[in-house]
């Protein structure tokens, strides 16, 4: 098993490698992870074996695959990287003997982690606050905070705020991770996998995090679809955390093990688009709810 991410990310992504060894005679075969989230399968036709990976979870999985090989060939460079849409099937590779009359065998590791490489972040999309309207609460760590905001999370935002608070979805998409189950938390690296959140999915396949949650306070479940300003969660102090506080990040996946954070805007009570300094503290804007369309009359031509 390899251990996947850094001690300073507190929201491990579900991530999972294997290892397996198959001969000459390479039987159907499959493996699932823990998390019941990516399901491998191998099969042999005709001396070519072919590699395929499905998708279970609600939202994107990045998954990537090295091998070892003994007299065979891949149809793809490895380590190979794919994006697996949510509740599908695809065949990332096969292989194929170098020598038929010669013994093959092979072994892989492979890591999944939600999210997609391919996505692209839309840079005109701006954030609510993730709290109450006319609420405010101050940014205890920003972008590039030297506590624990480096490397895959430099582009996450703390807020202070205490057990308990609502907090409410920056944007809106689908529910591809929710976490509530944890009451155990501090400033120690053995709570780093003790927090609880929700996981977003965007429509541009970017995903926001919103951590250290409350126990039994998330409001929505994976599959669920939310829109900006609905009540996910309650604020916590679970995982890896000094003090109560709301971690938010947006990322995309790098592979199947990494990911990459993302700058991006909020809209406050004064201002539509603003990067958050730490030390500030910031009013949540109202929510503004589009008016529902109102069909035309069918007597009326609409001109």
């Amino acid at each position: 098993m390899m251990m996947m991410g850094n001690w300073r990310n507190p929201f491990r992504l579900p991530a999972l490698a294997v290892l397996l060894y198959a001969g000459n005679a390479l039987p159907a075969q499959a493996e699932t992870s823990p998390a019941r989230m990516i399901e491998v399968s191998t099969w042999d036709d005709g001396g070519v074996t072919h590699f395929c990976v499905h998708n279970s979870a609600a939202g994107d999985v990045t998954t990537t695959v090295d091998l070892r090989l003994l007299n065979l060939k891949g149809s793809t460079n490895f380590p190979c990287t794919v994006v697996i849409p949510a509740n599908e099937t695809i065949e990332m590779f096969t292989l194929d003997r170098v020598k038929t009359n010669s013994r093959s065998d092979f072994s892989y590791t492979y890591s999944a982690t939600l999210g997609s490489s391919e996505a692209t972040h839309d840079d005109s999309q701006v954030y609510l606050l993730p709290y109450v309207p006319e609420t405010s609460f101050r940014v205890s760590q920003g972008y590039h905070g030297r506590f624990s905001h480096t490397g895959a999370d430099e582009y996450a935002i703390d807020w202070e705020m205490p057990e308990g608070t609502p907090v409410l979805a920056a944007r809106g998409g689908v529910v591809v991770k929710s976490r509530n189950d944890s009451n155990q938390g501090g400033p120690n690296r053995k709570f780093l996998n003790a927090a609880n959140c929700v996981m977003i999915q965007h429509d541009d396949g970017t995903i926001g995090m919103y951590g250290h949650l409350q126990r039994g306070g998330n409001k929505v479940q994976v599959g669920d679809h939310v829109e900006a300003g609905d009540e996910i969660a309650l604020s916590g102090n679970t995982g890896f955390s000094q003090a109560p506080h709301l971690h938010f990040s947006v990322f995309k996946t790098k592979s199947g093990s990494e990911r990459l954070s993302l700058s991006v805007k909020f809209r406050t009570a004064n201002q539509d688009a603003v990067f958050l300094e730490a030390g500030q503290a910031y009013e949540a804007a109202p929510i503004i709810v589009a008016p529902p369309s109102v069909p035309l009359d069918p007597g009326e031509s609409g001109h």
